[in-house]
């Protein structure tokens, strides 16, 4: 059976993340009306997704909505604490939600079939990106971290096909990072971006995106240091996931 989704199905996923939280409240026939989908095309989503029906999905939610928190020890603490730990718990949650798991085996092959692997990242998403690179590392993968931005930029001209590139970048717009993607593009070097921004410059030049999920505002609002917790989530899954597979091999 084929998974990948098609343009209506797609619409229809991307529709239920958008507004994921109201989503359990909804019918199928009302979740239909709201998308302006047919129940059938919402039906076929959620068993490419791997469940059996929208009731099942709904189910889901509610699971993991409540198994991981203690909601009645929240109400023991003030407002600004309980803001900032459903806020996180929301981006942890809503990002595996968002995981495409066949993106997931494309990138594990890629990344196996690969004798190198690169990472690109700048500012704070460095840190996710040196836990990769320490990761990779210890499974016996080559892998290397660029994350100067001339650097990044001249060595994107430089790869070959037998290298594969991971781009980490919240918002996908990052100048230097955009160049190298459209240099890897032209080359047809194989590329995976870890994103919070389903639409940006850089998702359109990648071939396989991992998109988690960012909650709006930041609590440190004079400075652009906005959560990289969602890349950070994608990281664990994909590195996870690779190293299991190499470990049965």
């Amino acid at each position: 059976m084929d998974n990948k989704l098609s343009d209506s199905e797609q619409y229809v996923w991307d529709f239920i993340q958008e507004n994921i939280q109201t989503i359990p409240n909804y019918s199928i026939v009302k979740l239909s009306e709201l998308a302006n989908v047919s129940t059938a095309t919402i039906v076929r989503t959620m068993k490419k997704k791997g469940y059996e029906g929208f009731t099942a999905f709904k189910h889901h939610l509610k699971e993991m909505s409540y198994k991981d928190i203690n909601f009645s020890a929240l109400d023991k603490v003030d407002q600004g604490i309980r803001t900032a730990i459903l806020k996180n718990e929301q981006e942890v949650a809503r990002t595996i939600n968002m995981i495409e798991i066949g993106n997931i085996e494309d990138a594990i092959q890629r990344i196996k079939a690969a004798k190198r692997v690169i990472i690109f990242a700048r500012g704070f998403s460095e840190m996710t990106a040196q836990e990769m690179m320490v990761k990779f590392q210890l499974t016996g993968k080559y892998c290397e971290l660029h994350a100067d931005p001339e650097i990044i930029k001249t060595m994107s001209k430089k790869l070959t096909k037998d290298d594969v590139v991971i781009f980490i970048s919240l918002n996908g717009e990052t100048k230097e990072l955009v160049t190298a993607a459209k240099n890897c593009y032209q080359l047809e070097i194989g590329t995976i971006l870890l994103t919070a921004s389903r639409h940006s410059s850089l998702i359109n030049l990648i071939e396989i995106p991992f998109v988690g999920f960012k909650s709006e505002g930041s609590f440190f609002p004079d400075y652009e240091v906005r959560s990289r917790l969602p890349l950070a989530i994608l990281a664990r899954v994909l590195l996870d996931s690779y190293a299991l597979r190499v470990g049965e091999n």
